[in-house]
Formats: C-alpha cells, structure tokens, sequence
C-alpha cells in the first residue's frame, strides 16, 4: 500500500516554516492545503496541547474575521502531531505567498486577552487552553518566519528520497 503524500515527507529533515502540502482540483478550482510547521518533528517538544487548542481558536478567529484571505479560508486546524498546523485555502498559490498573512496572524494572537469561543458552548473542551503559553509560541514562530523570511528552505519540503523497483514502484522499508 503506498503512503499517502504527507507521510512522504521526510520528517527527520523537516524545520519549522510555510509548505505547500497538496493541492486538488475541484472541477475548475483548486483546493490547497498548508503546513504551518512550528517545531521540528521529533527533535522539539511538540507544542503544549492546551496552548495549541489556544492557538487554534485566536487564528482560526482571525483568519475568517481579520485577514484580507477572508473569503479563501476553508479551515485552519492543529497537525495531531502537535508541531503545527494545517491550512486550507481556496485557490491555489505559492507557500512563500502565505507568509505575511501567516506572520500577521500569529502576531495578532498577542492582542487578545481570552480565547474566543472558550466557554462550554461554544467548544468541547472549553477548559483545554493556555493563553500566555500560545502567546510564547505565537511570538516565537513569529521571530523564527522574520529571521529566515529569505531562507528557501522555510517554504520547501524536504523530499525524502525513495528506491525504485524494477517495476518502477516505490520500496518502502517497512
């Protein structure tokens, strides 16, 4: 059975940054999601689970209230990973592209003074957040985009190279 895309990704090599993960054409448009990696898989602790729900909450927020992308926004939501995020979008564009209203975004998370939509009706875990802590996070993220806004490797995977079968087929080793 062969992977599915994401897990082609070579996870040992991944640093924090704006990657195109896949796009998919919907009759004449085109669908793309994002990966808004924060932690380097596997050598960083991931991100604190309350402070992720926190950061999906104020973004998620933000983006369909505040960005100019508005009207693109399909869906932003936590990698079960916990080292980052997934963005949906409508239309289909570069991931260097994201990277003002991705800084922007984590910037506004410094603005608020409670999570939006954490009360028992609106969110099934109300009681899972940490503020201050997405505020850490948020502003470290920010600090890491702003030093390597010119550094290719931020908006590109790492491909991990794979063997090929007689037959043209990709061998995976497990």
């Amino acid at each position: 059975m062969d992977l599915i895309e994401s897990f082609s990704i070579d996870h040992t090599k991944i640093i924090p940054g704006i990657f195109l993960s896949r796009v998919d054409e919907i009759g004449s448009d085109f669908v793309t999601t994002y990966d808004i990696r924060l932690k380097r898989p596997n050598r960083e602790p991931a991100i604190d689970v309350l402070a992720m729900h926190s950061l999906e909450h104020i973004i998620a927020t933000y983006l369909r209230n505040n960005s100019e992308w508005k009207d693109e926004i399909i869906y932003w939501g936590p990698m079960g990973c916990l080292t980052g995020f997934y963005l949906i979008l409508k239309g289909n564009r570069k991931s260097k592209e994201l990277y003002d209203l991705i800084i922007n975004a984590f910037k506004a998370v410094n603005n608020y003074d409670t999570v939006p939509g954490a009360t028992p009706v609106n969110c099934g875990n109300y009681l899972l957040h940490n503020l201050e802590m997405a505020k850490y996070y948020a502003n470290e993220f920010v600090s890491y985009l702003e030093n390597n806004k010119d550094n290719k490797d931020i908006y590109e995977y790492p491909k991990k190279e794979r063997l090929l079968t007689a037959d043209g087929k990709h061998f995976y080793d497990s």
